[in-house]
């Protein structure tokens, strides 16, 4: 007779697991830390993204940023403060912020999965996701950081819509 023990241990799914399928898949290069942490590099049009993955089981929940290759010097921080609250209010999902002890602006965006389920539909949707915000909104960084111009005028300049392809 065959015996099995019962383990009452927590039968959650760990979403980094998943996520390491997807970026596997991409064949992005990526450094799985720990069971709750995962630093990915996604390849952008104007820099590569530093994506990072966040899991704390006792939330349930999965913290996502999406850094952009660039420093906020002191001297625009202000100005980048001021770009930041303008473009999240035209977000919907997620928000920029600024990681603060090294300058670096991201996206960032937290979701629950309860019992740490999600599927690689959406952690592929999440990535796009803040990946096109980042392409979309990098222009507006970088016209405030380098190009001295206000958050208003940075915000019209890299939204002009284009027509055609060079």
């Amino acid at each position: 007779m065959r015996t099995t023990t019962v383990s009452h241990e927590s039968t959650a799914d760990n979403p980094l697991d998943r996520i390491e399928e997807v970026i596997s898949i991409k064949d992005w290069v990526f450094d799985r830390r720990n069971d709750e942490e995962m630093a990915v590099e996604a390849p952008g049009t104007w820099c590569d993204f530093g994506l990072f993955f966040a899991w704390s089981a006792e939330l349930d929940a999965l913290h996502f940023s999406c850094a952009l290759d660039m420093r906020v010097q002191p001297k625009v921080q202000n100005n980048i403060y001021e770009l930041i609250a303008k473009l999240n209010e035209r977000l919907w999902i997620g928000h920029f912020a600024i990681w603060i002890d090294e300058g670096i602006p991201m996206f960032r965006h937290t979701i629950y999965c309860q019992g740490g389920r999600i599927d690689a539909p959406h952690i592929s949707e999440l990535v796009d996701l803040a990946r096109s915000e980042c392409e979309r909104y990098y222009p507006a960084f970088q016209f405030v950081i380098w190009g001295g111009r206000t958050p208003d005028d940075a915000i019209s300049c890299a939204l002009l819509d284009t027509v055609g392809e060079a």
